[in-house]
């Protein structure tokens, strides 16, 4: 039995995860609204973190709340909105200082714990809406954000791969929404989507830092008590992984660049919540993980094809993504090459010495992530997302376990879906 990180108390309204520990010097608050990924409100849900971080009524602008995050000893507000598998998550986040390291304060968590109930059940407001000036200021600025994409070809390229490859499925929605529908978002509409959250989100709330159970455990519960109406079955009813055709798909774009990016998308079938998903993880990281992985070693260092390889996987949609950056004019030999690395990881064709140093460097990666407070919480959530107990420190074990048969069957329960180039005009083509 592996050691307990957190103690989950479950309610109808709010699920709160306790994480002490005294190696964080801060404590953390972080909120999670879960809902399934929908087109109709994806690019509601995309904006709202922004403007809710913008006032509340207590501090109703951006001066006033840093004023206050400046008071508690520097405390810092975040947000970001996220895909995992089906599911949107909306988080917000409040890392403050640790009144038991500073004399002659004892009203630092209760402030904190306020500031961010505040943050969350009372925005600044007017008549049912939100303030038109904050709106418009928001939208302009995730406007922005949607434009800067095609500037970031790698992160553009993953985009349309996922766009090809999952163009029927919840988990092609962009995460940060879509221009079109920023032109019909108004302070009012805005504003009854947010009640509609609180009310049918999944709320999780976790705390991490040196603090004591029972009494954060009670200041949670009766701060962010509500009523809630989630329902998950509609994120559970469309399947997380299905191949999309009995060959892969093929896409390519021309843009005035000098690097190409070659993606490439499979669907692993396997999920967090699935007994080999330990085997996946080594079975990535012996692929195209790390520095010493076979994409690395064979594509980029031994036939000097990539300026980069690397491969990394989606843990609750079953998905692994290769990315290369290439010359136009060796896609073909980039990709014949590619491919020939996962037929080897299929045929074994590894050691265990290899194995057993991907493992350690997996291992070593897993404990650095959960060194930090942040990174701990995602772990954790892991868990909430696959509707299951299975914990970061249930996964490192799972990880000493896995043997190269296992990792040869993870490597064969992929399947190529999309192969996406992004080159430049006159470039390669299809070979």
């Amino acid at each position: 039995m592996t050691e307990k990180l957190e103690t989950v108390i479950p309610g109808n309204g709010v699920h709160i995860h306790l994480v002490p520990g005294r190696k964080f010097k801060t404590v953390s608050i972080t909120a999670k609204f879960r809902a399934p990924l929908s087109r109709d409100t994806i690019t509601k849900r995309a904006l709202l973190p922004y403007v809710l971080q913008q006032g509340t009524l207590t501090y109703p602008d951006r001066s006033a709340m840093q004023a206050k995050l400046d008071a508690l000893y520097g405390a810092v507000l975040s947000v970001d909105s996220s895909k995992k598998g089906n599911n949107h998550i909306i988080t917000i986040r409040l890392e403050t200082a640790n009144q038991k390291f500073i004399s002659d304060e004892a009203s630092i968590m209760d402030e904190a714990v306020n500031l961010l109930k505040e943050v969350i059940f009372h925005p600044i407001s007017e008549n049912e809406a939100f303030l038109p000036s904050v709106v418009d200021r928001e939208k302009s600025t995730l406007q922005q954000k949607m434009n800067s994409i095609v500037d970031d070809k790698m992160r553009y390229a993953n985009m349309r791969l996922i766009d090809k490859m999952c163009s029927n499925e919840r988990y092609g929605l962009h995460i940060q929404g879509y221009e079109d529908d920023l032109k019909s978002i108004t302070a009012e509409n805005l504003y009854a989507y947010y009640q509609s959250v609180l009310k049918t989100d999944q709320l999780d709330i976790y705390v991490s830092g040196d603090f004591e159970s029972d009494v954060m455990e009670e200041k949670i519960k009766s701060e962010f008590e509500r009523e809630c109406d989630w329902d998950s079955k509609e994120a559970m009813a469309e399947p997380n992984s299905e191949k999309q055709s009995d060959g892969p798909n093929e896409m390519m774009e021309t843009q005035e660049i000098q690097q190409a990016k070659l993606h490439f998308g499979y669907r692993t079938h396997i999920t967090y919540a699935d007994n080999d998903y330990a085997a996946l993880h080594v079975f990535n990281g012996l692929f195209g993980g790390f520095p010493s992985s076979k994409l690395f070693i064979n594509v980029r260092e031994k036939n000097s094809l990539a300026y980069y390889a690397a491969s990394k996987f989606e843990s609750h949609k079953g998905l692994l993504f290769v990315f290369s950056g290439i010359a136009p004019e060796d896609y073909g030999q980039a990709r014949e090459i590619i491919e020939k690395q996962l037929e080897a990881m299929k045929n074994g064709d590894f050691t265990e010495e290899e194995m057993a140093n991907t493992k350690a460097l997996i291992i070593n990666q897993l404990l650095e992530t959960m060194d930090d407070s942040r990174g701990l919480i995602e772990l954790l959530y892991q868990q909430v997302v696959a509707d299951t107990e299975w914990s970061p420190l249930d996964l490192i074990e799972g990880i000493k376990h896995v043997s190269k048969k296992d990792v040869v069957n993870a490597a064969n329960k992929c399947d190529l879906d999309t192969i996406y180039l992004l080159t430049s005009k006159g470039g390669a083509s299809s070979e």
